[in-house]
């Protein structure tokens, strides 16, 4: 009897072995899905986030859930990355927002705007603030799913073959900008170029073009504008913290299980964080070499600085004014800029300006 009742206790268990399997199975499936960049490989900074996530999803998964990495060109032209993840061309992508304004500005809203928020900012927007909701709102349109993932802080104000004392020296410059700021400066009468990053430097090189702006030192380096321009300015007034997303089909993150969204989710946090450190640490060393190279490093002047904000709030204010989605999002965004620098003015900006000052004191 005992015996038989062994068998029988066993033969259930096998059962329930049996059962359990494929649930198991259900809940983390093998995926092997595709990530299209909208950068060229030779940017550790910003191609490298792309493999960091793949890295971080596939050991999160003990290898079930592989994502394949491509850089712009490789299945679609880097400033194809929206398309190609609305179609389900591709499951997913990692790109800057700023790129897509002409199927709806609001996009750029998302990733930088001329004097909008910093990085720090952008960050709590999305994250405590409405920022998620309201891509989440939008994006869905679209058919994508978006998380941050990166931020490469305020930006360098470009590339140029000649000085900029005045508002008027933009007039006539053919210069690469991204996003929404081509819209300001074309007020200025300067004349936008939309380029994928792998393309600006012959772009340059031709006389294509007569400026360009990327991302700062690090990345502008590798790229190699300091080969054929000389002056190089400062700030980037128009991307103060520009955020780049992760870009997923609607649809193919609808049908993830929870533990594989929640992964996704973490991963790109982790990369958020990693991206801006990369920037912060590799940025300095990058201009110091720029400059010891014969770069000519300037500031903007106070009057462009002043008539590029006269220029942009006309933009916002006309853009608004016909499209509504757009304003609801500047004005989420403003209302937590003016608070955000209240606090700003009493802690981060006294500290940092002091640290600043000391320093230059030696």
């Amino acid at each position: 009897m005992k015996r038989r009742q062994f068998l029988k206790t066993a033969a259930a268990g096998a059962t329930a072995t049996v059962i359990a399997a494929p649930a198991i199975a259900q809940t983390s499936p093998s995926l092997h899905w595709r990530l299209t960049a909208s950068w060229p490989k030779s940017l550790d900074t910003l191609f490298g986030s792309c493999e960091s996530f793949a890295k971080y999803v596939s050991e999160a998964t003990d290898g079930k859930f592989q994502i394949q990495t491509f850089a712009a060109g490789e299945i679609v032209p880097g400033l194809a990355t929206l398309d190609a993840v609305q179609n389900g061309t591709v499951e997913m992508a990692h790109t800057a927002y700023y790129y897509y304004i002409g199927k709806d500005p609001t996009w750029a809203l998302f990733c930088a705007v001329p004097f909008g928020l910093n990085s720090r900012q952008q960050n709590a927007w999305f994250n405590e603030g409405d920022g998620q909701k309201l891509i989440d709102e939008f994006g869905a349109k679209y058919n994508t799913y978006n998380l941050l993932m990166g931020n490469t802080g305020c930006q360098m104000g470009g590339w140029f073959n000649k000085e900029i004392k005045e508002a008027s020296d933009f007039n006539g410059i053919k210069m690469r900008i991204g996003g929404w700021a081509g819209k300001t400066l074309s007020k200025l009468g300067l004349i936008p170029q939309q380029i994928a990053g792998g393309d600006i430097y012959p772009a340059l090189e031709k006389g294509t073009i007569d400026a360009a702006e990327w991302v700062g030192p690090y990345d502008d380096e590798k790229l190699g504008f300091q080969k054929v321009t000389k002056y190089y300015y400062y700030p980037g007034w128009w991307e103060g913290g520009t955020t780049n997303h992760l870009q997923i089909n609607l649809a193919k993150w609808n049908e993830l299980p929870k533990s594989y969204q929640s992964i996704v989710r973490a991963a790109a946090s982790a990369v958020n964080v990693e991206q801006t450190a990369r920037y912060d640490a590799r940025n300095p060393a990058a201009l110091k070499r720029l400059v010891a190279g014969g770069v000519q490093l300037r500031p903007f002047p106070q009057s462009v600085m002043e008539a590029c904000l006269k220029a942009s709030n006309e933009v916002n204010a006309e853009t608004s004014a016909a499209n509504p989605f757009y304003k609801k999002v500047l004005d989420s965004m403003q209302a937590f800029k003016n608070d955000e620098y209240l606090w700003w003015q009493v802690a981060e900006y006294t500290f940092d300006t002091f640290q600043i000052r000391s320093r230059t004191r030696g």
